[in-house]
């Protein structure tokens, strides 16, 4: 088993990270990451090697999927976007070394079901491959950074015994489940739930992407803060000024309030445009609702989500067109035509030009883990609304850069809306400045690299943990446990799904004889 303290580990947190060296040793840093998409957890992760690759450090990044058509363009340098990545793909040169391995033998789920059983066979399929093919021991990693996914930390601490591993925990994903209310998914997740919790014990040090995360991992394992030290290491943006992109002649001398979030459910995105439908109708001329973000087509939630906030709009007699990633937004109808626009997977120059021309931010997720958007459109000096819940209240001032506002209450939405469009052009540019400096000084990402480049020095001078091989047993012990329960589960709802079709064509065909 795991060691409740691996020897020269800390067991308490520190509240503050004393500067690191400027003679620090440079090293190589690897990285493992599921899904290199766009996301929160994927821009953290790019900024983040991109960070300590500045600082000298050589930092290459294993994953099991990077698409050039729906990735960022660090992770896209040096592929063309019209040959996406295969199982063994290199993509170099670029910004940065992305190596996508072990894609071809696990599909993402099965039925579009155990997504997490299916996640942790593609992990343990990476390791496998660089394992085998001695790819890992030939980089001889000084340190390992994981997110996202813990199961495989026994494993790696197997392989690379000397390489110590800080994992970024992002949220619980026992959290993130749903379904929860049956029964049969609460047996399911039970094994998951578990190793999740036993094998980050395996990581040296656990950061966090706020003291919201924090303070949920704490509530959620308070063994596990125990035993393993918690950093909290904020996300960043990049606060070097972008390159000037002309907006799109659809968008000049329009009001553009902007919401930029992924096309899902738990994003409440549908709250910006009920909020919108309820400014008055006098105010809403010459405004239109930008609703942009990440939308990724093999994903089913994504598609459907993004037909029913079209319904929605539909519903509230607002008028919409939607413009594909492939398309130019240029090509947009007239506002009067279309008041409310989406754009699903963006590039990012695009969005860097929508910020330019946004009025207000709308950041629409209640209890968001921490949110990178509203630092971004700090950045840009555009105020943020956004929710009194979660991460943003770490970062958004309410009154100073923006706004906070309880999510429940529609009306409060609107009437910020109706706020920020009254804004003066001096008044607008004071709340963006003080945005854009409380994001300099605080969320650059010179400073959470540099963070980050002392808690691997840190942790590199602790000793490895004992012996891995009882650690490795249990590790495929639980592993083979959950696939039989996956593969049990898959045939027993395919077999489920079956008799009903068969129960409903019988059904069917009786009412239609009697009648």
């Amino acid at each position: 088993m795991a060691r409740k303290n691996a020897k020269g580990r800390p067991s308490k947190e520190r509240t503050t990270l004393p500067e690191p060296k400027k003679d620090e040793e440079k090293t190589t840093l690897v990285f493992f990451h599921p899904d290199l998409g766009i996301g929160g957890a994927e821009r953290l992760v790019v900024d983040a090697a991109v960070g300590l690759q500045e600082r000298g450090h050589r930092v290459v990044i294993f994953t099991n999927h990077c698409d050039p058509n729906h990735c960022f363009d660090e992770c896209r340098d040096g592929k063309s976007p019209s040959s996406p990545s295969t199982a063994n793909t290199l993509l170099r040169p670029g910004t940065l070394d992305v190596r996508v391995r072990g894609a071809m033998l696990f599909q993402m789920s099965i039925f579009n079901r155990l997504t997490i059983l299916c996640a942790i066979l593609r992990h343990l399929h990476l390791l496998f491959i660089i394992y085998v093919n001695g790819e890992l021991a030939a980089l001889e990693p000084h340190a390992i950074i994981v997110d996202q996914l813990s199961a495989g930390l026994p494993l790696i601490a197997y392989l690379c015994p000397a390489a110590p591993i800080l994992f970024y925990c992002h949220f619980p994903d026992l959290l993130l489940a749903r379904g929860r209310e049956s029964a049969v998914k609460r047996l399911y997740r039970w094994p998951f739930d578990a190793l999740e919790q036993w094998s980050m014990t395996y990581a040296h040090t656990i950061a966090v992407n706020s003291l919201f995360t924090r303070d949920v991992v704490a509530k959620t394992w308070p063994k596990l803060i125990r035993q393993v030290p918690i950093r909290v290491v904020y996300p960043c943006v990049d606060t070097t000024v972008p390159k000037d992109k002309d907006l799109p002649k659809t968008l000049e001398g329009e009001k553009v309030l902007l919401s930029i979030n992924r096309f899902e459910r738990k994003k409440d995105i549908g709250l910006a445009i009920k909020a919108f439908a309820a400014v008055p109708e006098g105010q809403r001329k010459g405004v239109r609702l930008v609703i942009a973000g990440g939308y990724d087509p093999r994903i089913d939630e994504n598609v459907q989500h993004l037909k029913e906030l079209q319904s929605l709009a539909s519903s509230l007699s607002l008028t919409h067109a939607t413009i594909a990633s492939t398309d130019d937004i240029s090509s947009a109808p007239p506002i009067a035509e279309a008041p409310v626009l989406f754009l699903p997977s963006v590039p990012g120059p695009t969005k860097d030009a929508l910020l330019r021309a946004a009025r207000l931010l709308v950041y629409t997720p209640a209890a968001e883990h921490f949110g990178i958007v509203p630092l971004e459109a700090m950045l840009a000096r555009v105020p943020v609304l956004a929710a009194t819940t979660g991460g943003p209240v770490e970062t958004v001032r309410d009154g100073t850069t923006g706004w906070l506002r309880d999510t429940t209450d529609v009306q409060a939405w609107a009437d910020v809306m109706s706020q920020a469009l009254s804004l003066t052009d001096a008044q607008a540019r004071a709340i963006g400045e003080a945005g854009a400096r409380r994001v300099r000084e605080g969320f650059g990402r010179d400073r959470m690299a540099e963070r980050l480049d002392y808690i691997v020095n840190e942790i590199r001078q602790w000793k490895p943990m004992d012996s891995y091989f009882v650690a490795l047993l249990v590790t495929l012990s639980v592993t083979a446990l959950t696939f039989v329960l996956g593969i049990g589960g898959a045939k027993a709802y395919w077999n489920i799904k079956e008799a009903v079709l068969a129960v409903w064509a019988d059904v069917s065909e009786a009412s239609s004889q009697s009648a």
